[in-house]
């Protein structure tokens, strides 16, 4: 006889899990980036080009790329090690400043000379009466091979630090970090210490075998299997495919505002529609994903449980501008009122 679980023991044991979230130990692997955001009041247009003219209001850096799934998975309560690269320069220096705030481990950040740190900076036009809107963006990225010297400084922190943790996050921008030797280094050491490894990557998701889970968006699934999702359908056949070929116990493909959909072996799919009303800026919406993902699993849950927090706390950072994060009393609130109620 199979026993459902009602509305109120499921929310009671959402809770529960959140409260575990506490004290975890998370190591983020990837390409570390400062978001510069500058903020302008709209003045007029340009006489020397269609262009706005902005009087500068503000200018402030967050941590972003792999830094962002480390600060959210920070702020919801777990300690976090961060291994990449980052510049000996302004940029570099303002965001080792932010996340000196998280009280995040920077041990494993290897500085290589000449390379800058990876930074996007936004301009946003707005002021008191109005809401912020990005109007361009512009990227500095050096995406070029890591030295021999900088990469043997990344993999010795790795196996100094993979058995001690407990989970590992892939974090890959495509700007040069995540690298064969590197995965080659930290995916096979997690698998045999038995650690949660969830990978969040722009690129092929092939590399990463016998992962725990992949949590990419839909485009991202689309180009590692070379076609379109179109329907439900097209989805579950992708679903099922990464499944298959990177031998992940679970595939969670993230939709932007048609939810998200969870892959497991031997059980249907799970299909959640998106936690939102609203949407300020999607940007690092999938870092928080893939850093609730990872602490519900740590903390004991199914992954379907970790599943449907992911897909809260994703609807809750969506309504802020920036890389934003989330609380586990925001995240408690938000399962109080959606779950059971």
């Amino acid at each position: 006889m199979t026993t459902t679980m009602s509305s109120h023991d499921e929310r009671d044991r959402l809770l529960a899990l959140i409260r575990r979230f506490a004290g975890r130990r998370v190591l983020v692997v990837g390409d570390m980036v400062a978001d510069e955001y500058i903020v302008g009041t709209p003045l007029r247009v340009s006489r020397e080009a269609p262009v706005l003219i902005l009087g500068h209001r503000d200018q402030y850096t967050v941590p972003g790329g792999a830094t962002n799934p480390g600060v959210n998975a920070r702020t919801l309560g777990a300690e976090i090690y961060l291994a990449g690269v980052i510049g000996d320069d302004v940029a570099g220096e303002r965001l080792r400043a932010r996340l000196a705030e998280y009280r995040i481990s920077m041990e494993g950040l290897v500085c290589e000379p000449g390379r800058p740190t990876s930074t996007k900076t936004r301009i946003l036009a707005g002021d008191t009466q109005l809401v912020q809107q990005q109007i361009v963006r512009v990227d500095l990225i050096d995406d070029s091979e890591l030295s021999e010297r900088c990469k043997q400084r990344i993999i010795r922190y790795l196996h100094e630090m993979i058995p001690t943790v407990d989970a590992l996050i892939l974090s890959d921008y495509e700007n040069g970090v995540i690298n064969p030797d590197i995965i080659a280094a930290a995916l096979p050491l997690a698998i045999a210490h038995g650690k949660i490894i969830t990978v969040d990557a722009h690129g092929d998701l092939m590399r990463f075998q016998g992962a725990t889970a992949l949590t990419p968006n839909q485009p991202e699934a689309e180009s590692t299997l070379g076609h379109r999702i179109t329907d439900q359908p097209s989805l579950e056949r992708a679903g099922e495919a990464l499944l298959e070929k990177t031998r992940a116990r679970g595939v969670l493909i993230t939709r932007g505002g048609e939810g998200m959909s969870l892959f497991e072996r031997d059980r249907p799919p799970l299909h959640l529609s998106a936690y939102f009303t609203e949407v300020r800026d999607p940007t690092g919406a999938g870092d928080t994903v893939a850093a609730t993902f990872t602490l519900a699993l740590t903390a004991g849950a199914a992954m379907a449980e970790a599943a449907k927090l992911a897909n809260i706390a994703a609807g809750l950072v969506v309504r802020r501008v920036g890389c934003a994060t989330t609380t586990p009393a925001e995240l408690a609130a938000a399962v109080r009122d959606q779950v059971g109620a």
